[in-house]
C-alpha cells in the first residue's frame, strides 16, 4: 500500500502578471504534500511572495493576475474563488510585514480572524487554543497592537490566522525584522501546530538554514522560476545550496555578484 501522502496544494505552470505588461512568475510549478511544511526560498525579488498572493487570490489588489496554469485545493481549481471563499475553504495566509491593526488590542485582532464565524463557543475554545501555542499574547492581551514588539505582532498574525480554522496556512517571510530567537520560537510553534493541529504550511523565506530546517520539502526560487526542488534535508547537504544559500562554500565566502555564472540545475532546462 502507497504511503505517498496527499497533494492538498498543487500549482500547476502558472504565469502571473501585473499592470498587464510586468511578466513576474514564469511557469511556477509545485506540490503541497497534506499536513506538512514546504517552503519557497530565495532572495528578494524571486517571486516567493507573488507565488503566495496567486495561491491566496491576493493578487489582483496589486494588479496581478493568473494568466496561464491552474492551481487546485484537493483537486478543485481555485485560481477564480475570491480570498474569502478560500478562507471558507480553509487556506488562509499571513502577509508579510503581520499587517496587525495597531489601535486594537491583541485580543481584539485575535478575533477579527472569527469574524465570519457564528459558533461562539467555538470561538472561546479557539481563543484558549490560540493562547496556549502563545502564553505572550494571553500576557499582552489588553495591549493595543501598536505597543507590541514585532515578535508579538507576528504571534498575533499567525494566532489571528488560526482563529479561521485553517487546513493550509501561507506564512510570507514570518521570520522579517526579528530577533534570532524570536525567530527560532516562532519556527518552533510552526512545526507544533503542524504536528498536533495538522496545519499544513506553504511558507516564503529568505532564511534558507531556518526554513530547511522545520521544512518537509523545499523550492528554491530566482528570478520568478523554480530552479531547484527537493526534500529539505537533500537541500541541506546540497553544494550548490550550502554556497549560496547557506554561505558554507569551501575558502573564502562567495555571492551572486562575485561570480559570472554557476553550474546548477535547472528544472526548466531538464
Amino acid at each position: 500500500m502507497s504511503t505517498t501522502p496527499n497533494i492538498v496544494l498543487n500549482v500547476n505552470g502558472i504565469e502571473v502578471i501585473y499592470n498587464h505588461v510586468i511578466l513576474v512568475l514564469k511557469g511556477v510549478s509545485l506540490n503541497v504534500p497534506e499536513g506538512k511544511i514546504a517552503a519557497v526560498l530565495g532572495g528578494n525579488g524571486a517571486g516567493k511572495t507573488t507565488t503566495l498572493r496567486a495561491i491566496s487570490n491576493l493578487l489582483k489588489a496589486e494588479r496581478g493576475e493568473v494568466t496561464k496554469g491552474s492551481i487546485e485545493l484537493r483537486g478543485d481549481r481555485i485560481e477564480n474563488l475570491t480570498p474569502a471563499d478560500l478562507v471558507n475553504r480553509g487556506v488562509v495566509q499571513v502577509m508579510e510585514g503581520r499587517h496587525c491593526f495597531a489601535h486594537l488590542t491583541i485580543e481584539e485582532n485575535l478575533l477579527t480572524g472569527s469574524y465570519t464565524r457564528t459558533d461562539k463557543g467555538e470561538i472561546a475554545a479557539n481563543l484558549e487554543k490560540v493562547y496556549n501555542y502563545f502564553p505572550r499574547l494571553k500576557t499582552r492581551r489588553t495591549s493595543q497592537a501598536a505597543y507590541t514588539s514585532g515578535g508579538e505582532q507576528q504571534m498575533c498574525a499567525i494566532g489571528r490566522a488560526l482563529m479561521t480554522n485553517p487546513s493550509v496556512m501561507l506564512l510570507d517571510e514570518p521570520s522579517m525584522g526579528l530577533a534570532p530567537q524570536i525567530v527560532e520560537e516562532v519556527f518552533e510553534i510552526v512545526k507544533d501546530l503542524n504536528t498536533k493541529e495538522k496545519v499544513t504550511f506553504l511558507l516564503a523565506e529568505q532564511n534558507t538554514n531556518m526554513a530547511l530546517r522545520y521544512a518537509d520539502y523545499g523550492y528554491i526560487m530566482e528570478s520568478g522560476r523554480i530552479v531547484m526542488d527537493g526534500a529539505a534535508a537533500d537541500l541541506r547537504n546540497n553544494e550548490d545550496v550550502k554556497e549560496f544559500y547557506l554561505g558554507m562554500g569551501g575558502g573564502e565566502r562567495k555571492s551572486f555578484k562575485d561570480v559570472k555564472s554557476y553550474k546548477r540545475r535547472k528544472r526548466w532546462l531538464a
